[in-house]
């Protein structure tokens, strides 16, 4: 169905707009098993968040979500669709979501994570988040079942 992308230039960091929001929630249900809805990221864009994609002219690769208030900041979220992980984007979008962090005067940023998650956990890790508590049956199961997994809270400076 995607292409892969053989000019990285051709991907753009660029505000989210609500045009592009039944591109995200897609991107969201094919990587999540209990991914937002449209209507939490409407109120993402109303709220004022910083809500960001990764695109081409024709697709979203990258999505993500960032609150800042009062010296704080907080990742609520950070997608990248499967036909395009491991190229870089999740890293790309991320620093851009620290750097406006920082424009907006946080000094730390907040995430969380699942613990099943290696992929976003390693590269968290690499860009300086460290474990810093943890949020008991934060998320709801995979399966259905009544199991509901942790959550790692992560967090970073921000120099």
């Amino acid at each position: 169905m995607f292409q892969t992308i053989s000019d990285p230039s051709q991907v753009i960091c660029r505000r989210m707009r609500p045009s592009d929001l039944d591109f995200v929630v897609h991107n969201e249900e094919v990587s999540y098993p209990n991914p937002w809805s449209k209507h939490i990221f409407l109120d993402c864009l109303r709220a004022g968040y910083e809500c960001w994609v990764l695109a081409t002219r024709d697709r979203i690769v990258a999505h993500g979500v960032l609150s800042a208030a009062v010296g704080e900041s907080h990742v609520l979220t950070l997608c990248v669709h499967p036909a395009f992980r491991r190229h870089a984007y999740g890293r790309r979008l991320l620093q851009h979501l620290l750097a406006e962090a920082r424009k907006l005067g946080a000094d730390n940023c907040f995430l969380e994570v699942r613990p099943s998650n290696e992929a976003a956990r390693a590269l968290y890790y690499s860009m300086g988040f460290v474990q810093v508590g943890e949020r008991r049956h934060y998320y709801p199961s995979e399966t259905g079942s009544a199991f509901r997994e942790d959550a790692l809270i992560l967090s970073c400076q921000l120099d």
